[in-house]
């Protein structure tokens, strides 16, 4: 081990391929392995989920007993089926809490749909039982040097181990600030937390208790995964009533835009979609196009400009704009494809919207990895005019794909996708169609200049080419999180009595 090497533990609440319902999956997946690359000793902890349990083989490290839960620390390996570096030596924990953890439905909801109960005590004990771990108060030989914690779920782990006086520097992510994490004052007493926590000044936020307010104040670093986001948060428009502390701590903000894993999404090698291609074989894309629409059981057509939207059909994604903008869409000779799930009304409608133009109009509610690559891979046209965004992976995965990317002038979309303006034509910049702001009217320019762009194929190649060339791999991201964690044991500090916010 080199005297630079920096111990990290990661916690979160999902990894992929373990368990996923978002782009944190992503994040826990693909940062650990790129700071491992790096020659740092990084080890991810996540819940035990029954799926998880379940599907993988994993063996026991260690036990103890924690708040009358007996508690085990399992290590599972990531499968080589991800595309993942073989050798990336990637240390992955579960917290095994089977009362808690080892049950149907998903990591935050029931099967039905509404949000577990005990989510509080869940979250609160696996919180507990990292920072056990990190304290180096269970029977491990390691201790880290650093812990990352992720969203509201991992809240309480800077809060924790602020109370130590001899403690691993904290660096807490946030990943949508929409979330955080708010329990009343009956279950913050059932879960005999310390009771100077229940204050203005530490987690108690209108009458709740709030998890994310535990790492927005007590951890010793502060980021969010672009640099746009994190300016938004300290604004009343994007900080959820929290951006008062995060402009008290914007000394220790700081925005680093996510990463992609490239050997999981790449056109020139990945085996889901229908045709490889690359930068040099462009034209093997339109095999991709054709997969598509035979998929969606629309006609087969080439040269029709292709749109694909894949994401929750929720508000915050833009999906109302999408659904009001149909009718104005479907008078060009477009088609449209979609791929999520979300708000029962907002799937009502766009079904009945498919029912009107069922030659244009396709979607599929649910959500399928294999149909997504392929989505990437064949359409033209790649649509996320989100309200927010505070990172965002598909626009980069559309870059790569040569898909251009449609988005709003929000967040990472803001910090990743370059609009199509004469000017960035002509400088060799554009990358894809930048809306100005969450409205129909800046929706109807970008689409304008998108289908008139697409009728020039030089110019459309060239900003496929320009977007294929973009490199958002995770090394770079990896990197400016090393600096974080140095950053975090430098300025590690103790919380003071209070604060005004």
């Amino acid at each position: 081990m080199n005297s630079s090497q920096l111990k990290i533990l990661f916690a979160s609440s999902e990894i992929f391929p373990l368990i996923k319902t978002g782009g944190l999956a992503d994040v826990s997946s693909g940062l650990p392995q790129a700071v491992t690359k790096l020659g740092h000793d990084i080890r991810v902890i996540v819940p035990a989920y029954k799926q998880i349990i379940d599907e993988y083989p994993h063996t026991t490290v260690c036990q103890l007993k924690i708040n009358d839960h007996q508690v085990r620390l399992l290590a599972v390996q990531l499968p080589d089926s991800t595309n993942k570096q073989k050798n990336d030596n990637t240390t992955i924990w579960l917290v095994d809490i089977p009362a808690l953890f080892y049950r149907n439905g998903g990591p935050y909801s029931s099967v039905d749909g509404n949000d577990w109960p005990d989510n509080a005590e869940r979250f609160s004990l696996f919180s507990k039982v990292v920072s056990e771990l990190a304290l180096g108060r269970m029977e491990i030989d390691w201790q880290p040097d650093v812990v990352h914690c992720n969203d509201w779920q991992t809240g309480l782990i800077p809060a924790y181990l602020a109370l130590e006086e001899k403690r691993p520097s904290t660096v807490f992510t946030i990943h949508n600030m929409a979330y955080l994490g708010l329990f009343s004052h009956q279950v913050f007493r059932q879960l005999n937390l310390p009771e100077q926590w229940w204050a203005w000044n530490m987690m108690e936020f209108h009458h709740h208790f709030s998890f994310i307010k535990g790492g927005l104040i007590f951890a010793d670093q502060i980021n969010t995964v672009s640099p746009t986001y994190a300016e938004q948060i300290k604004t009343a428009e994007y900080g959820y009533g929290m951006e008062g502390i995060l402009n008290y701590r914007s000394h220790l903000l700081s925005g680093i835009l996510n990463g992609v894993d490239y050997e999981q999404w790449n056109p020139e090698t990945d085996p889901l979609i229908a045709k490889n291609y690359s930068i040099k074989s462009l034209n093997s894309k339109k095999a991709n196009k054709l997969a598509v629409q035979k998929h969606f059981e629309l006609p087969e057509n080439e040269d029709i400009m292709l749109i694909g939207v894949v994401g929750r059909m929720v508000e915050q994604k833009g999906y109302d704009l999408i659904l009001h903008a149909l009718p104005e869409i479907t008078k060009k000779p477009v088609q449209i494809v979609m791929l999520g799930s979300g708000m029962s009304q907002l799937e009502y409608a766009l079904l009945n919207s498919m029912d009107d133009h069922p030659e244009q109009i396709s979607i599929i509610i649910g959500y399928d990895e294999d149909i997504a690559h392929l989505v990437e891979a064949g359409a033209d046209v790649f649509m996320m005019p989100s309200r927010f965004e505070p990172c965002g992976l598909n626009q980069f995965y559309s870059l790569k794909y040569g898909t251009l990317p449609f988005v709003n002038n929000t967040g990472g979309l803001a910090d990743s996708v370059v609009n199509a303006s004469p000017e960035n034509i002509q400088n060799g910049s554009a990358t894809g169609f930048v809306m100005d702001n969450a409205s129909l009217e800046s929706f109807f320019a970008a689409f304008e200049n998108a289908f008139n762009t697409y009728q020039n194929p030089k110019t459309w190649t060239q900003i496929m080419k320009n977007g294929m060339n973009q490199d958002f791999s995770w090394e770079k991201s990896a990197n400016e999180y090393i600096a974080l964690y140095h950053k975090s044991i430098k300025s590690q500090y103790h919380i003071p009595a209070s604060f005004s916010v």
